[in-house]
């Protein structure tokens, strides 16, 4: 059984999702948003602010579910450099989080991230939601940034479950060698 802690990095909103892997079996433990908003007239500070509550929502998070794995989706170099910067800074939150507690980092692409959940990695938000729901078995649609740390996660084990064959393998082949 592992606890995989997926995570949707935004400046203002920053999603997370949490599932258990048994074998095959994947079950839904947990998900929300971490709103990271600031009363402060000052950006600088308004950041900084934002900054240290992705950190302390993440960390929080950690102590609460206990996961082994943590998984964050990559930063997307689009239109505005400006973005990607700030979204780089939330995902150092809450990857710096996830170091502290000891937790090995995964990296997606939000392409990856797709490709994985839904089949195609040009699918749309609402396309990520209704095969998250589906997948898990939710009885209602996460919200979402939610639905896309889930997606995240789920990502992860089915990535884990890959690997965990190709080691699975490459030790059979080893152990036949050494007869």
């Amino acid at each position: 059984m592992t606890i995989i802690l997926g995570i949707d990095p935004g400046s203002r909103i920053t999603g997370y999702g949490v599932i258990k892997k048994n074998g095959r079996q994947l079950t839904y433990l947990g998900s929300g948003c971490i709103k990271a908003f600031s009363a402060t007239k000052d950006e600088e500070d308004d950041f900084s602010q934002r900054l240290q509550t992705i950190f302390a929502g993440v960390s929080e998070l950690i102590i609460q579910f206990k996961p082994e794995l943590f998984a964050i989706e990559q930063v997307f170099m689009g239109v505005n450099p400006g973005g990607a910067l700030k979204l780089g800074q939330a995902r150092g939150a809450a990857i710096v989080a996830a170091t502290n507690n000891g937790l090995p980092i995964a990296e997606y692409s939000a392409r990856q991230i797709k490709q994985s959940v839904v089949g195609t990695g040009a699918a749309d938000k609402t396309q990520v939601q209704h095969m998250v729901k589906s997948i898990l078995k939710l009885p209602g649609t996460p919200q979402a940034d939610a639905a896309d740390a889930l997606a995240v996660a789920l990502c992860h084990a089915h990535s884990h479950d890959s690997l965990d064959k190709m080691a699975g393998k490459v030790s059979k082949v080893v152990r036949g060698r050494l007869r």
